[in-house]
């Protein structure tokens, strides 16, 4: 039997610029996986979407900041790369700290709801 302490309120979390999402939990799970491959492709794979799509996301990313948050070096004999900037560890550090606290909020809600429906 369900009751109402089952109910859960639930959200997420995305900064938008200009009406457009630009920052969200998949774009930093991204940046977060291309520092740990040091490639956009194994990333992009890693996350099953097209090597496009990563590249879009990175780029949009890079744009609205106004700086890189990806650094890449061409393939050739040692082959080529990507690195986070420093703008991508202090974007990836700030989301996290936000979706804690969203998370920390979502918990209160959930609990004012449940007892105004008592």
């Amino acid at each position: 039997m369900t009751t109402l302490s089952d109910t859960q309120v639930w959200g997420r979390v995305w900064i938008t610029r200009n009406g457009k999402n630009f920052i969200g939990h998949g774009r930093v799970e991204l940046l977060k996986r291309i520092g740990e491959t040091g490639s956009i492709s194994k990333a992009a794979k890693s996350m099953k979407m097209s090597y496009k799509s990563a590249w879009d996301a990175v780029d949009a990313m890079s744009n609205a900041f106004g700086q890189a948050v990806v650094a890449t070096s061409t393939g050739g004999k040692g082959g080529g790369g990507a690195q986070l900037t420093a703008k991508a560890h202090q974007v990836i550090a700030a989301f996290e700290q936000m979706e804690l606290r969203h998370a920390q909020m979502l918990q209160t809600l959930t609990a004012e709801f449940n007892v105004l429906m008592v």
